[in-house]
C-alpha cells in the first residue's frame, strides 16, 4: 500500500470518527468534537468562552452550541464571569471531570501501546511525522 493512500484512509477514517459517540468510563457515550471540547475546558478554573473558542478553532456560535448540548446532558455549567459581566465562565461539573478523566487514562494507554510497539526512538519519530503532517493540514 503507497503512503499516499494510508493517509487518505487516516482522513477518511478520522473524519468518520469525529462523528462516532465512544464510551469515556461512568462519564458514558460522547462525540470526539465532545470530548474535545471537554477537555479543552480542563479540570481547572474553567475557561472563558471566548477562549474555548479559540482553543477548539471554532467560532463563538459553534461553541455554544458544544456547550449548551454538555450542560442540558450535565458534563459543563456556565456562570457569569465575576467581574466582567459580558462574559461567560464554564466549567466541568463532576460528569464531566469522570470523562476528562476517563479520556485521559485512556490517552496514557494509547501512548504506552505506541511506546511499546514502536520503542522509544521510533515513537519520538512517529510524533515528528505527526507534527508534520498536522502542519500541512
Amino acid at each position: 500500500m503507497d503512503n499516499h493512500h494510508v493517509i487518505g484512509q487516516l482522513i477518511h477514517k478520522l473524519r468518520r470518527m469525529e462523528r462516532q459517540p465512544r464510551m469515556f468510563g461512568e462519564a458514558g457515550a460522547l462525540t470526539p468534537s465532545e470530548m474535545h471540547t471537554i477537555e479543552a475546558i480542563g479540570c481547572g478554573e474553567g475557561i472563558l468562552m471566548s477562549e474555548l473558542a479559540l482553543k477548539l478553532s471554532i467560532t463563538k456560535g459553534a461553541a455554544t452550541q458544544i456547550v449548551s448540548r454538555l450542560e442540558r446532558e450535565g458534563f459543563v455549567s456556565r456562570h457569569a464571569h465575576p467581574v466582567d459581566l459580558r462574559a461567560v465562565v464554564v466549567q466541568l461539573e463532576e460528569r464531566g471531570k469522570i470523562a476528562f478523566l476517563s479520556h485521559e487514562e485512556m490517552h496514557k494507554e494509547f501512548i504506552q501501546a505506541l511506546r511499546e510497539e514502536l520503542g522509544d526512538d521510533g515513537y519520538r519519530t512517529f510524533e515528528k511525522g505527526i507534527a508534520k503532517f498536522i502542519e500541512f493540514l
